[in-house]
């Protein structure tokens, strides 16, 4: 039985990780999102709105470093992580400070460069904290950081606008603003030590994959997998629409004008969602984790629908819905980034990592996401409005979500009784 993951040594490390990677990935929010909140929508290219265009250019690159990130963050050597990290975010520091120079039919392209790179960075800053007893409350705390920074970079580039600095000079602004916090998170992690004996034991070592590690783990598993990737996908959809769209979304509900609005709603998630993953340390049976968290995770999007559900009845105002359909939309989203793909490599005992299994449900993720997109108009109609389409698309990948979900706890569950008999024979 894996060792209690309960000495002050332990916690110190989880929190000194958590603390580090909190700040890590929530600078690099403020290199990928601020541009959404003033988005200049006089422009179109292709019968599409500006907005629409600009956001899914940059979701295209986001994509396609997923992809990308299937291969890099799972083969990457630990010392190479942190100099990798601050190399990307560079490059898209970069493409925003070009955006301002070129004219604004090559803008979408800026803001395709900025999401290449950008991709690859949660995969780096996980490989710190996975493989530990203590991951999913360091984890958690890394996931809280994309929760709370999407508002809160929201609010940083709607305060720049009003402050005077132009759009287009906006994005690069911003990621100014947090280039400090990412030198510092980044040296911090640095300083995160390696798992050691006690946590290998409990959760397996996390060693780089090559393509034969892969092929395998995909061989093993493949039905379930697809089954939690095709649930991930809709959450992804799901959360990117309120995320990217949160500006509109909140002037419909009646809360236009007020930028505090981004961050002030998302604190209270994230504290939700924080705590309700993190819980999943004191189950130390990884079997019983693994299903614990698929629960949390399908109850995540009942809550979701239920969230529609009042909306469309008026039983519940436009602050109190966005912030129940994002504690619904969340519970799964960290769920997957935290414990189910955390607790499968621990009960499996396979060579694999987070960086393979998250980027391959990233990859295809974000692949739908561009997808409705450039859809949306097909999808809902022309003269559908974005509350109108936010709300078919929660209803719609609840339910698959929850559909896979089921299927994937049945298979995973399945199969262990067979190990389990097999071992017995």
């Amino acid at each position: 039985m894996p060792a209690t993951p309960s000495s002050r040594a332990d916690l110190r490390i989880a929190l000194f990780a958590a603390t580090a990677a909190f700040g890590a990935y929530f600078a690099m929010y403020g290199f990928r999102k601020p541009f959404t909140a003033g988005i200049s929508t006089t422009t179109s290219w292709f019968g599409l709105d500006g907005k629409t265009v600009m956001v899914g250019a940059q979701v295209l690159g986001y994509t396609i470093s997923k992809f990308a990130g299937i291969r890099v963050c799972s083969a990457i050597a630990p010392s190479r992580r942190a100099t990798t990290l601050l190399a990307l975010v560079g490059i898209a520091w970069l493409a925003l400070l070009v955006m301002p120079l070129v004219p604004v039919a090559w803008q979408p392209l800026c803001l395709f460069v900025n999401g290449l790179p950008l991709g690859m960075v949660f995969g780096l800053v996980m490989g710190f904290l996975e493989g530990r007893r203590l991951t999913e409350a360091a984890a958690a705390g890394l996931c809280a950081s994309f929760i709370v920074a999407d508002g809160f970079a929201k609010s940083v580039g709607s305060t720049l606008l009003t402050v005077g600095v132009p759009w287009e000079w906006m994005p690069a602004a911003a990621g100014a603003l947090f280039a400090p916090l990412l030198l510092l998170s980044v040296w911090l992690l640095r300083r995160v030590p390696a798992p050691d004996a006690a946590d290998v034991a409990a959760r397996a070592e996390r060693p780089p994959m090559t393509r034969a590690d892969r092929r395998n783990f995909l061989a093993r598993h493949g039905v379930g997998l697809t089954l939690l990737v095709v649930a991930y996908l809709g959450i992804t959809v799901m959360r990117s629409v309120r995320a990217d769209f949160a500006p509109e979304l909140w002037q419909q509900l009646g809360h236009s004008g007020q930028p505090a609005v981004f961050t002030t709603s998302e604190l209270l998630v994230a504290l939700l969602v924080l705590l309700a993953n993190a819980a999943s340390v004191l189950v130390r049976d990884n079997g019983r984790a693994f299903v614990l968290s698929i629960v949390l995770a399908s109850a995540g999007l009942v809550l979701a629908l239920a969230a529609t559900g009042l909306l469309l009845a008026h039983a519940v105002d436009g602050y109190t819905f966005m912030v129940l359909v994002g504690l619904g939309l969340y519970l799964p989203y960290v769920a997957m980034h935290t414990t189910i793909f955390e607790r499968l490599v621990a009960l499996t005992r396979d060579r694999g990592n987070l960086g393979f299994l998250m980027y391959l449900a990233d990859s295809f993720g974000y692949l739908g996401y561009v997808a409705v997109m450039f859809l949306r108009k097909p999808i809902a109609g022309a003269q559908s409005d974005l509350l109108q389409f936010f709300v078919l698309v929660v209803d719609v990948g609840a339910c698959v979500g929850l559909a896979c979900f089921v299927g994937a706890l049945a298979y995973f569950v399945r199969r262990s009784r067979k190990q389990l008999a097999a071992i017995a024979r």
